[in-house]
């Protein structure tokens, strides 16, 4: 740190990404990212002539793929905001729907990036435990004053929420917002949108990071009342307009516009994760019910950070989380079979080798 650093800032604990090596020598199980390219929709469309273009700035309002997005999912282009990532909307709907008087409220373990943002913002944020089975009971939100985030699927478990019970906690208080952070419900989970409609105090906040294969073109959105957007349109109208390029633009309205790709990309995860399930639990380790394009397992054999180390020395990347809790486990991406017959291959081969 320089000693220019506000005391402000240097109190900060940074979210931590995972490992992001350019050189391609390991199989990368550890962001969550697709296995699969992004739809040949969104390569015909990024051509010469659009790249041509960035020297002229791209639309603040976003609104083709606002428009897109609106069609895909029902709704009407002032139902939507985009963002640079998921990650640029939710630290919009921290800094709109946080603050003086009201806290925000968020699982002890669940997407890191809440915490460091309500760090950020030096906002209020109550931690509120999972259940012993690391499942999240909305009970134990129902009386909680402020703004609550839920990401539904959870990261790092995958555990997914039925929306009856999202459902009860919007109509507990009808006058506080519920952020529900869907970032990997393509692949099993069961989406709030249909509710948007209904409740005015519910926000959903999407990616294409993972089912729609474009993790660097860095493009998020969320979906709520007009109201409600028009809060968020606030925040990055103060902060940053012209949020996305013009190229993740383009890329991300011709993705949504390929719903039979999108469709056999999400499935394929799908029965990916159902075999990798069986090849673990074939191996004695205890996996959580995932709803996710990840998988959250332990082994009683060889502890979580050990297993980590000795899978990144054989060339395959995982996730480890070095906190309470969750320190036995490990989290391992759905990437493609023969990303993952080499994962079990690896697996096979340290366990027999202890």
């Amino acid at each position: 740190m320089s000693r220019f650093l506000s005391p402000e800032a240097s109190r900060l604990e940074p979210y931590t990404p995972g490992e992001q090596p350019q050189d391609q020598q390991y199989i990368k199980l550890n962001t969550n990212e697709s296995p699969f390219p992004p739809s040949p929709k969104v390569v015909k469309a990024l051509t010469k002539a659009e790249v041509l273009k960035l020297c002229l700035y791209s639309d603040p309002t976003c609104a083709g793929l606002n428009a897109a997005l609106a069609k895909r999912y029902e709704l009407q282009p002032e139902n939507v905001i985009s963002g640079n990532g998921s990650d640029e909307i939710l630290a919009f709907a921290f800094r709109a729907f946080c603050g003086e008087g009201k806290p925000a409220a968020c699982a002890d373990i669940t997407y890191g990036f809440y915490e460091a943002q309500t760090a950020l913002f030096g906002l209020d944020c109550k931690r509120v435990p999972l259940r012993e089975d690391f499942s999240l009971n909305v009970d134990d939100y129902m009386d909680f004053p402020g703004t609550i985030f839920i990401a539904n699927p959870n990261a790092p478990t995958g555990m997914a929420v039925p929306r009856e019970d999202i459902q009860r906690l919007l109509e507990k208080d009808p006058e506080r917002v519920v952020v529900v952070d869907e970032a990997y419900v393509d692949f099993g989970g069961e989406s709030c949108v249909p509710m948007i409609y209904r409740y005015d105090n519910l926000l959903v906040v999407q990616t294409m990071s993972k089912s729609r294969s474009l993790a660097g073109g860095r493009i998020g959105f969320a979906l709520g009342s007009p109201e409600l957007i028009a809060d968020l349109n606030r925040v990055k109208y103060s902060f940053n307009p012209y949020n996305i390029n013009r190229l993740s633009l383009i890329a991300g309205a011709a993705a949504v516009e390929d719903e039979p790709y999108f469709q056999t990309c999400c499935n394929t995860i799908q029965e990916n994760r159902a075999w990798l399930v069986g090849e673990l639990e074939r191996l004695g380790f205890s996996v959580l019910p995932s709803k996710a394009n990840f998988v959250f397992a332990k082994s009683d054999r060889i502890p979580g950070g050990e297993l980590y180390r000795k899978l990144k020395e054989n060339g395959v990347l995982v996730r480890w989380f070095d906190k309470d809790r969750i320190r036995d486990y490990v989290r391992i991406t759905i990437g493609s079979m023969e990303q993952l017959a080499e994962l079990a291959g690896a697996l096979d081969h340290l366990l027999d080798e202890l």
